[in-house]
């Protein structure tokens, strides 16, 4: 029989802070830099979970869905939900409420009946933050953040005629270029840091993405402006491509993937091989 994945997405309000309390001030400071607080920030979260099984002849189904909810219910989100992490989560009294160590808690938890199996979680923290688990790695997480930058560009090739270039790339080879407001993904992947319950310091990330990319080519021709484009035609696969190789070996956890959604239908990865 054919496996089949099912995903279900539940969403739960928690408030958590980045403090310890048998350290001082400086030192919780030195440990989790600027959002080092003694007091709650919250988040609306949104949880993805993905079950494999095979259909059961009976009902058709991998998994009864009043069923998979009743147990997310009572498994994850009635324990998270309107609830301080740090003060009412029980294991997180002396763990850091990462979103990283969230996602490693939350896979311990649920346990489904035998007919499917947990295989992937996505818990998204903020529209521009999310992390994901797989049970094929389970000591692993990968971090992905979003980031934003407009810029210009027009594919043309210099080995070919207007007329070969016009019938080629259409509109897209207009002579003064033309914009996107590109979204910018990018995935890093390690296991958390025993203290922090990070598996890197996001704003050591936001420094290096902004730096080598987002600073950089942010209202830019990427044609003119950008060195790393003379003699490429900038397509949206090359951006992705050069992107990716900008950021290999600069990133503070292992860099995974690149992803760049030219317009909200087309998105580009490379992804580390």
């Amino acid at each position: 029989m054919p496996v089949v994945e099912l995903t279900r997405q539940v969403t739960f309000a928690s408030g958590h802070r980045y403090w310890r309390s048998d350290l001082t001030p400086a030192e919780n400071e030195a440990l989790f830099g600027p959002i080092a607080s003694p007091y709650n920030h919250g988040h609306n979260y949104t949880l993805e979970a993905t079950f494999a099984g095979e259909i059961s002849p009976a009902d058709g189904m991998v998994i009864n869905i009043k069923t998979l909810d009743d147990m997310i219910r009572r498994q994850v989100t009635d324990e998270f939900n309107g609830k301080s992490i740090n003060d009412e989560v029980a294991h997180f009294a002396s763990a850091s409420p990462s979103l990283e160590n969230l996602l490693h808690y939350i896979s311990r938890k649920l346990d489904p009946p035998a007919e499917a199996r947990l295989t992937s979680l996505l818990l998204r923290e903020m529209p521009d933050l999310w992390g994901a688990w797989r049970a094929d790695q389970p000591t692993m997480i990968s971090l992905t953040r979003s980031y934003e930058f407009a810029a210009s560009h027009r594919l043309h090739i210099a080995a070919l005629s207007d007329a070969e270039n016009q019938e080629l790339f259409g509109k897209c080879n207009n002579r003064n270029g033309h914009g996107h407001n590109y979204i910018l993904e990018v995935t890093v992947t390690g296991e958390p840091d025993a203290t922090t319950g990070w598996i890197c310091d996001l704003l050591a990330l936001d420094e290096v993405v902004n730096a080598r990319v987002v600073d950089r080519y942010d209202h830019k021709s990427l044609n003119e402006d950008i060195p790393e484009f003379a003699g490429l035609n900038p397509t949206s696969e090359v951006v992705a491509q050069v992107i990716f190789d900008r950021l290999r070996g600069q990133t503070p956890a292992k860099l995974a993937e690149v992803r760049l959604w030219e317009t909200a239908r087309s998105a580009f990865t490379v992804r580390d091989s």
